[in-house]
């Protein structure tokens, strides 16, 4: 059995054989509560089109992604995607809303959260912005992203300890997804969710797009217009909707 193919106590489509969710937000926070309340490890990852296109290139970044025990539809394009293929998701899914809509439960119930990526400052400016936010919630460690291969098993020690409900982990696509794939089962966190750069959002040093631009699926290009440097990087929405297109039902098998 492959990992996309492991059964899953909610609705998924598989997108070249990633098992995104078909659970809305209030469904999706709902099924992660009671992860925490039974204490049961659970890998998150917030998935978009980018991801998909590294994945169907790297095994080692697609082997993160099948093997997580939640994909959440993040991108518009997977939204599309699933409508496309006429096995539509209830919503989309966007990881920063999850973020805060697990911390407004988690501010009711004393959870305990770990913040880790970003430099210091960003870490720490979002910590501060948070703890104002939600005052319910216990912030057990606080700590920046940059670290090396080498110091993971001291990062992972100090996180068991802190013994946290919930661990957002913000460093770039490339780093979170396969380090918590790696470390999940040593970190066993009931919930542990890349948020790639929230922090920087939650801090004040870049701005969200609007919620017409959300509303619409332009989130992207708000940001194409406000970082154009990021403009090669995008490069790879048009990429992904043409090979989709081509590839026709055979985006529900797996890879």
């Amino acid at each position: 059995m492959t990992d996309s193919a492991i059964a899953r106590e909610y609705p998924t489509v598989p997108i070249y054989g990633i098992p995104f969710s078909k659970m809305d937000m209030q469904g999706t926070v709902a099924y992660l509560t009671r992860a925490i309340e039974e204490r049961k490890p659970h890998r998150v990852i917030t998935g978009n089109p980018e991801m998909i296109m590294i994945g169907l290139q790297d095994p080692g970044f697609y082997r993160a992604l099948v093997s997580a025990d939640l994909v959440v539809p993040d991108g518009t394009g997977v939204v599309w995607t699933a409508q496309r293929v006429k096995q539509p998701v209830a919503e989309r899914v966007a990881g920063f809303d999850l973020l805060h809509e697990l911390l407004r439960v988690g501010d009711r119930r004393g959870w305990g959260v770990y913040l880790l990526g970003a430099s210091q400052e960003i870490v720490d400016a979002a910590h501060a912005k948070l703890a104002e936010a939600y005052p319910g919630i216990r912030f057990v460690g606080v700590r920046n992203g940059y670290f090396t291969d080498e110091d993971d098993a001291g990062v992972v020690a100090a996180i068991r300890e802190a013994q946290p409900d919930l661990l957002f982990v913000a460093r770039s696509m490339g780093r979170q997804e396969p380090w918590l794939a790696k470390h999940g089962a040593d970190l066993g966190v009931p919930v542990m969710m890349g948020v790639g750069g929230s922090f920087d959002v939650i801090a004040g040093k870049v701005k969200r797009a609007p919620a017409l631009f959300r509303k619409l699926r332009l989130e992207w290009f708000y940001r194409l217009v406000r970082e154009p440097w990021r403009f090669r990087r995008m490069l790879v929405l048009p990429r992904y909707a043409l090979k989709v297109v081509k590839d026709g039902d055979n985006v529900l098998k797996t890879r």
